[in-house]
C-alpha cells in the first residue's frame, strides 16, 4: 500500500536454484489462483490508482536477475543480455 503513498518498493526473491523463485514472482495466468507476486501487485496498484482523485502517479517496473554476478533485465527485449 506504500508504494501508493509516493514509497519506493521491492520484492526480492532470493534462493537456490530451482527453489521456485521465478513461479512465486510470476506465477501462471490460468487459473487466477497461480497468479505471482508480480501480477497481483500490479492489479492491486492500478486498482488504488483508479480509485484514486486529484492524484498523478508514475509507475515504473524492474524485473533483474541476478545469477552467477551476472545481471539481467527480465523485462528488456534481449533477457540474455548482460548489463553492467
Amino acid at each position: 500500500q506504500g508504494v501508493t503513498e509516493g514509497y519506493n518498493g521491492t520484492i526480492f526473491a532470493y534462493g537456490q536454484t530451482g527453489s521456485g523463485k521465478s513461479f512465486t514472482m510470476q506465477g501462471i495466468v490460468d487459473p487466477s489462483t497461480q497468479k505471482g507476486i508480480i501480477p497481483r501487485a500490479l492489479e492491486h496498484i492500478f486498482e488504488s490508482i483508479q480509485c484514486a482523485e486529484n492524484a498523478k502517479f508514475l509507475v515504473r517496473a524492474s524485473y533483474l536477475e541476478i545469477y552467477n554476478e551476472d545481471i539481467r533485465d527480465l523485462l528488456g527485449a534481449d533477457t540474455k543480455q548482460k548489463l553492467e
